[in-house]
């Protein structure tokens, strides 16, 4: 069966925990969905329940369901990595050997100068920080120099960091245009990233204009393969910035989960036929990084309120998958991401009530079915589960 459209959502770092090297990366026990609900004494997810997410892992407040109403699975990840990048290229059909470098005591000399130079201005702190916290520490000399702040963390990323009154957004923009030019070859980090703020000290806050400057896959992905089948790939969120533009034909960027959702809702209605890409950032950004499993707790249960517009947007011949890109568990004492095997849920009027999609070897295994439900097979990794989520 062909099926008109695919819609791929992403919660980004909702991870369930399970990954088998999970060790290796310093995340033992790690568990994003399972641990948060522990810990806020249970979550109310009725939706994502009746699909069979409570079958996935042990999660307090969410049964196992008898009769799934939907297919549930997970994913593992393969690649060497446990971030947005990285996960989001694996779930497309790219896997990488090596992961992106990372820059634990911040960024070489040479990097540095070379921004500085072409920037010409000199920066603060080249330093691994928590986003809120280095504003914090450093927003008010920011504001008084308006030097640019860099940093970065356990992830991939050069993130620079300016005050919307200080340095307007088209010239941070701008800015890390320019790293992303400078970061190439042994520094190709995965994300250049735009975080601008606004307030005063004491109260600085991000705003929602963060832009992320992409490193671009290496060969084609599934999106390139969708559009050269005359498909659409409509990106929600930061689906564009994270494949710097290849492969997308239309994008929608949002500020908040809830403007994730709408813009998931408009764009099932507006697709042709192809994919609709999502990522919905704020359980990452907004919760995870900042160790807040409450807020988490509360922007999962507010996605499962509004499932049902989703899957109300949806024809008869659309499927929707549910899905993560890496964890990131706010009841550990890391800040950061961590390495879980990924949630797979699945629904739609094609999709087999109760379908045991089992756990996938691999992420790519994801953007391989999404090309099968469209009616061709992809020629990069992974092994569609469609024959099995299918109800034939």
């Amino acid at each position: 069966m062909t099926v008109r459209a695919v819609v791929l959502v992403v919660l980004d770092s909702a991870g369930i925990g399970g990954a088998p090297d999970a060790g290796a990366f310093g995340d033992a026990g790690s568990a994003t969905i399972p641990n948060l609900a522990r810990a806020v004494g249970g979550v109310k997810l009725p939706n994502m329940g009746a699909l069979g997410l409570g079958r996935l892992a042990d999660i307090a407040g969410v049964e196992p369901a008898t009769a799934p109403s939907g297919a549930f699975g997970a994913m593992t990840e393969t690649s060497a990595g446990k971030d947005t990048t990285t996960g989001h290229w694996e779930m497309t059909g790219i896997y990488l050997k090596e992961p992106l470098p990372t820059y634990p005591d911040g960024f070489p000399l040479e990097v540095i100068e070379d921004f500085e130079k072409a920037t010409g201005t000199q920066v603060l702190g080249n330093v691994v920080a928590s986003g809120t916290e280095i504003i914090e520490a450093l927003g008010a000399e920011h504001v008084a120099t308006g030097k640019p702040i860099v940093y970065t963390s356990a992830d991939s990323v050069f993130q620079i960091a300016t005050h919307v009154d200080v340095i307007s957004l088209e010239r941070l923009y701008e800015m890390c245009r320019i790293a992303r030019e400078i970061l190439r070859g042994p520094h190709e980090v995965g994300r250049v990233i735009a975080r601008p703020f606004a307030g005063e000290p004491g109260s600085f806050a991000r705003t929602p204009d963060r832009h992320d400057f992409s490193r671009l896959a290496e060969g084609d992905t599934i999106l390139d393969e969708i559009v050269g089948e005359g498909l659409e790939v409509r990106g929600v969120g930061k689906i564009s910035d994270i494949f710097g533009g290849r492969g997308i034909t239309s994008s929608h960027p949002t500020r908040s989960n809830d403007d994730g959702i709408d813009a998931i809702v408009a764009e099932v209605g507006a697709i042709g036929r192809g994919l609709v890409f999502a990522n919905l950032v704020d359980f990452d950004q907004a919760y995870g990084h900042r160790n807040d499993p409450g807020g988490y707790a509360r922007a999962l249960e507010r996605f499962d309120e509004r499932l049902p517009e989703i899957t109300g947007a949806m024809h008869d011949d659309d499927v929707l998958l549910i899905t993560a890109d890496h964890g990131n568990d706010p009841t550990t004492a890391s800040t950061d991401h961590s390495r879980e095997r990924v949630p797979l849920l699945g629904t739609g009027a094609p999709v087999r009530a109760g379908a045991e999609i089992g756990i996938r070897e691999t992420f790519s295994d994801c953007g391989a079915t999404v090309t099968d439900l469209l009616g061709f097979p992809t020629a990069t990794r992974g092994t569609s589960f469609a024959p099995v989520l299918l109800a034939r």
